[in-house]
């Protein structure tokens, strides 16, 4: 059985249509069906995990560029949840090594064993007791190097146009324990942040979540750069950056008050970056107005030139768009709407509401990040160029839904599901706009789970009853249709005399989603075949309002 654990604690792949039909067999988390004991290890809370929670990371790292090797120590502080257990599971791939566990404090040492990716920490002689003990955990090696990143995951060692080192990592999926000991599972967050210390050569500047705390040196030709984070943080959005950076600064007067900008670009892209990092301000009031306050106004809100794509590392996201509009200069929804704004940009800063705030305990829920994140981009192109343009950029992204799995993977054994986490997780969330039928009721619905869940890790089955007790509607079916089958529902009717009939087929048992006609009216179709006057048809057609995604079938 998986279990999860229970605990309050106060991203990202996309795709365009070419990249999902050609890289998904790359993706770590796609490339089989298969599952082995370390996939169990990696994605279930054993009993080596379950006794203890994170309160804090605490790691101090440096980076040998040039032989793409790493080395240093994560001090984990953490609180014993029940009774002190006698092993303790730590995670860090292969061909990272664990070199030594000790009590900072005493010096003392614990020994260990090693089970492919997991390390076996034995504390059977050592009770552990309150909220705040700390074991420093020593490593180094070559870590993984990422082939096509963000779609595989490990560490980045590129040239800028320079030719000079610049150097990153992007590890959603496959985990940080790629490069750092940790509990890597998403269920655990440490509740009071972390300090991430790299040392790097003096002529380049490490950056990472959170605010610069520190910056030292290290008198042996490397520089010490701190950086803290107040906020509770998913391991697989810690994350360095290195390479000719340089820095400007504004402020964003928000809904709780002064929220400060920082972006740290390479020294080539100063004044460019400057004029296109204009898009900043607007989306955040935005996304403030209908997903509630950023979540994370201690620790700041950054962009950060990275060596890839982008990512939605809390606090520093990893911007690698080139600086265009678009998706790489292209419209993903092919309507139009999405070419003058920059996609990642707006995609991974609405991952700070939905991967960063709200998280998933489990990876096979990951359609509440991708979806209501992929939403925001909706919602984005609504507040620039209003409704009906919000709703043709929505429903042009459903050109790229494949329905070739659900979106909701395997449990317990990291495993996501369907890439159509994205686009169909965003449809399925402009489907329950639909039932609302109240925009204001709607933005409650967005800014009241990011108040409820704030800062906090969950399920999809708590966020879907959410919804339904939010929302008053009951829709249980609906999600099930969407989230855990492949089919698209469909509305069969026939037309006989002055009646036309009608009702659900290729639906999940019990499915009576309402639907809204083109003309206003709204249907209430069942299984079981209902009628109605033909006056509901449209030129002799049962005509459904665009915004719902479904097939309609006359017979």
């Amino acid at each position: 059985m998986c279990y999860f654990l229970s605990k309050k604690t106060i991203i990202s792949l996309f795709f365009s249509f070419f990249i999902v039909q050609n890289s998904i067999e790359a993706q770590v988390l796609n490339k089989k069906d298969g599952y082995t004991h370390q996939d169990t290890l990696r994605g279930s809370l054993g009993s080596g995990r379950t006794w203890w929670d994170i309160q804090h990371y605490d790691i101090e790292l440096t980076v040998d560029i040039d032989k793409k090797y790493i080395y240093g120590y994560n001090d984990i502080e953490f609180s014993v949840v029940g009774k002190s257990g006698k092993q303790m599971q730590i995670d860090l791939q292969m061909p990272m090594v664990l070199s030594k566990v000790e009590d900072p404090a005493s010096g003392k040492t614990f020994s260990f064993t090693r089970e492919g990716n997991v390390y076996w920490v034995n504390t059977s002689e050592h009770i552990f007791k309150g909220k705040k003990n700390t074991l420093r955990f020593f490593y180094s090696g070559n870590p993984t190097v990422a082939v096509t990143p963000p779609w595989d995951g490990g560490w980045i060692f590129k040239k800028d146009e320079k030719g000079r080192p610049y150097v990153s990592t992007a590890v959603q999926g496959i985990g940080a324990s790629l490069w750092l000991p940790c509990k890597d599972h998403q269920s655990d967050e440490p509740d009071n942040g972390m300090n991430i210390t790299m040392n790097v050569p003096n002529d380049l500047v490490a950056v990472s979540n959170g605010r610069l705390s520190n910056k030292k040196d290290n008198k042996n030709g490397t520089t010490g750069w701190t950086w803290t984070v107040k906020n509770p943080i998913n391991s697989y959005l810690i994350t360095p950056y290195i390479g000719h950076y340089v820095n400007f600064t504004d402020t964003l007067m928000g809904e709780k008050g002064k929220l400060d900008l920082s972006y740290w670009v390479l020294d080539y892209n100063l004044e460019k970056a400057k004029k296109h990092f204009e898009i900043v301000k607007p989306m955040l009031h935005c996304f403030e107005y209908w997903m509630g306050p950023y979540p994370f106004y201690e620790d700041s809100y950054k962009l950060v030139d990275a060596p890839h794509l982008g990512m939605e590392h809390q606090s520093a996201v990893a911007y690698g768009n080139k600086y265009m509009d678009g998706y790489m200069g292209s419209d993903r929804s092919g309507t139009g709407w999405g070419k003058d704004w920059d996609f990642i940009i707006v995609h991974e800063t609405g991952h700070e509401w939905y991967a960063n705030n709200i998280t998933t305990n489990d990876i096979a829920d990951m359609w509440v990040h991708e979806g209501f994140t992929t939403y925001s981009e909706t919602l984005f192109v609504t507040c620039k160029h209003g409704k009906q343009a919000g709703n043709e950029y929505l429903t042009g992204q459903r050109r790229l839904i494949r329905n070739d799995a659900p979106l909701i993977g395997h449990y317990c054994v990291n495993k996501e599901g369907s890439s159509d986490m994205y686009d169909k997780g965003a449809t399925l969330v402009h489907t329950i706009r639909q039932l609302i039928n109240d925009d204001t009721k709607f933005r409650n619905l967005l800014r009241s789970m990011n108040r409820y869940y704030y800062h906090q890790t969950t399920t999809s089955e708590s966020i879907e009853k959410f919804i339904s007790k939010t929302t008053g509607i009951k829709l249980k079916k609906v999600f099930d249709q969407y989230l855990r089958t492949t089919k698209v529902p469909t509305l069969t009717y026939a037309v006989k005399n002055d009646k036309v009939y009608y009702h659900w087929s290729n639906c999940v048992p019990g499915f009576n989603m309402p639907v809204k006609l083109n003309n206003g009216k709204w249907l209430y179709p069942s299984q079981k075949i209902k009628s109605a006057h033909t006056s509901i048809l449209n030129d002799g057609n049962l005509v459904v309002d665009s915004n719902f995604y479904i097939k309609v079938e006359k017979k």
